[in-house]
């Protein structure tokens, strides 16, 4: 049998998915030797400094924190050669220069939350359920030149249900992605690793970096499409779109718990059917019945409390 090797690990994350791996390690007894992190970052209305999740997480432990605003700074490239590590472990942090991740001698791999070579790139947790997946998963594998295509080294998957939001899949592959990080590590301790080259696809779909055009919903598409995407983005950064109430403005509103009705209609896109504890949107196949609404300068609102307050006019719709 041979002899376990002596791992020096460091761990380079930011946000609560990385927090679950980063705790995994310490309670599995590995020495992280450094924690890298995103600098702190301005927030909220008074815009004061706040600390990143894995840095309020890595101070609780007194683990040694590095936040470079520049990974190819020679004072930073210097700081992580004297930690000593021979293993860097990456969770939702960002691209790395060559001269970080080829510094260890065991190497640097990533945990990604899909099953590669699917959904790489920023937002997968997302996408796999904007468009509809049945099936979605995690993957660690060795970082190389490009964004989330080196060498696959273990995978696990996991069914997604008709009704999962964002939220709710963010947290079980958070737990999932922890386990098999551990289970990763162990085997480079053991010196077992085997890798799988990621396979070439013709279908392969992006996990695009999610921004306010892309979570607009659009209300020309069918029940399954629009559903779909306001669960995906729920409750992060959430589904919007505006509110034609027949007045001077429109409101922009966003929308959170749905559900849906399957029916046969001539009604236009968007119109609007409410009554005093139900509210909901026509589409292509039917309506999205609104259970949660927020609007603009208001508390995230269940409908029964919200059409308590306001009132939708005779003809309002959604654009």
């Amino acid at each position: 049998m041979t002899e376990k090797r002596d791992l020096r690990i460091v761990f380079m994350g930011t946000p609560d998915f990385a927090v679950a791996t980063l705790k995994a390690l310490l309670e599995n007894d590995y020495n992280v030797v450094g924690v890298i992190t995103a600098p702190d970052r301005k927030a909220g209305r008074g815009q004061k400094l706040k600390a990143s999740a894995v840095k309020e997480f890595a101070l609780k432990h007194n683990l040694n924190i590095l936040q470079p605003t520049n990974l190819k700074a020679e004072s930073f490239i210097e700081e992580l050669k004297a930690l000593n590590a021979n293993l860097q472990i990456i969770v939702a942090f960002r691209m790395l220069p060559k001269v970080v991740w080829q510094m260890p001698e065991y190497g640097t791999f990533n945990l990604h939350a899909s099953l590669l070579p699917q959904y790489r790139g920023a937002a997968p947790i997302h996408w796999a359920i904007i468009n509809g997946e049945k099936k979605t998963g995690v993957t660690t594998f060795f970082i190389d030149e490009k964004i989330d295509t080196g060498a696959i080294i273990l995978s696990e998957e996991t069914d997604i249900s008709e009704n999962t939001t964002v939220g709710e899949l963010h947290d079980e592959l958070m737990t999932i992605g922890s386990n098999l990080v551990i289970k990763t590590v162990q085997r480079i301790e053991e010196g077992d690793i085997t890798t799988t080259i990621q396979p070439k696809s013709e279908d392969l779909k992006t996990a695009y970096k999610l921004n306010r055009d892309n979570c607009k919903i659009d209300w020309s598409k069918d029940l399954d499409t629009i559903y779909n995407k306001i669960r995906g983005l729920n409750p992060f950064p959430t589904a919007w779109c505006y509110l034609d109430n027949n007045e001077e403005d429109l409101l922009s509103i966003k929308l959170y718990g749905v559900e849906k009705e399957y029916e046969t209609h001539n009604f236009e896109a968007g119109l609007i059917f409410s009554d005093k504890t139900e509210l909901k949107v026509s589409c292509q196949g039917g309506y999205v019945k609104v259970k949660e609404m927020q609007l603009p300068g208001k508390r995230k609102m269940d409908i029964k409390s919200l059409l308590n307050g306001f009132e939708f006019s005779k003809n309002a719709k959604l654009l």
